[in-house]
């Protein structure tokens, strides 16, 4: 089973792009984050003609937003708000295995690393120590469970184009991959896309529009992930980044698909 994630910011704008990875990396279920689309007008119809005609939906109009669109049937799994805000950032379905799948859009949390005089970057941490305080309580660590998206964080020093240069700045500052390793550490979620490409190398998922030439100068950082629960650790096959798809045209995503293969 091959589960593939991807920030598409936008999904009505690049749609057409959506169908081009589904194409070309062949998932039996793709999770997207930042989808920017209320429910009824999510281009569902486009997805279910290459071969998806399954999808939970959880969007608003312009901003944020989480789908999953899946060759088998998909069912969907209670979720919660998040930080006491129904902001379409979590959505969760069971597979037909059994395996439980969680689409995760976790905040960006500004410009400013300083949860005092920054909102958005408090409401960062609170969300991902909320996840870490939800985990233990569902059950999850015992049952074959996913988790992907985009968590807005890149943990490893190799995660970013230079993690000196990096400290702080929002996505690799101290206090957020502290936050994250207590979460990961919660239930011990597998970094899966980490247990087949070594921390030693340099691996990114998202490189900013702001740069004049994203490829040259490769100032990337690994902001999009796939974890799994110890009881699927050894399922792990491959795994992979789309990072061609940063250049894909019309109008790329910031952010590339992410792909890992599990054996049934």
């Amino acid at each position: 089973m091959r589960i593939a994630t991807w920030n598409i910011n936008s999904v009505r704008l690049r749609q057409d792009l959506v169908v081009r990875a589904l194409g070309e990396l062949a998932p039996d279920v793709l999770c997207l984050q930042e989808t920017k689309s209320p429910n009824d007008a999510f281009p569902a119809r486009a997805f279910a003609a290459a071969g998806y005609g399954h999808a939970l939906l959880a969007g608003m109009k312009g901003y944020n937003g989480v789908a999953i669109v899946s060759r088998q049937p998909l069912t969907a799994v209670p979720t919660r708000d998040w930080c006491e805000r129904q902001d379409c950032r979590h959505i969760a379905a069971a597979l037909p295995n059994g395996w439980i799948v969680h689409n995760f859009y976790v905040p960006s949390g500004g410009d400013i690393p300083d949860p005092e005089t920054n909102p958005k970057f408090r409401h960062k941490l609170d969300f991902v120590a909320e996840m870490a305080d939800w985990w233990p309580a569902t059950g999850a660590a015992g049952h074959p469970t996913i988790m992907v998206g985009d968590l807005n964080i890149a943990p490893l020093e190799n995660d970013v184009w230079s993690h000196r240069q990096m400290l702080d700045v929002v996505s690799h500052t101290p206090v957020e991959v502290e936050a994250l390793t207590a979460m990961q550490s919660s239930i011990g979620w597998v970094d899966a896309v980490r247990r087949v490409i070594p921390a030693e190398d340099k691996l990114y998922s998202w490189w900013s529009y702001r740069a004049r030439d994203w490829e040259a100068s490769d100032r990337g950082r690994r902001l999009d992930h796939i974890w799994v629960t110890e009881p699927l650790a050894n399922r792990i096959g491959g795994a992979g980044i789309l990072r061609q798809a940063r250049g894909w045209e019309p109008k790329p995503s910031d952010h590339v698909p992410v792909w890992l293969d599990l054996t049934d």
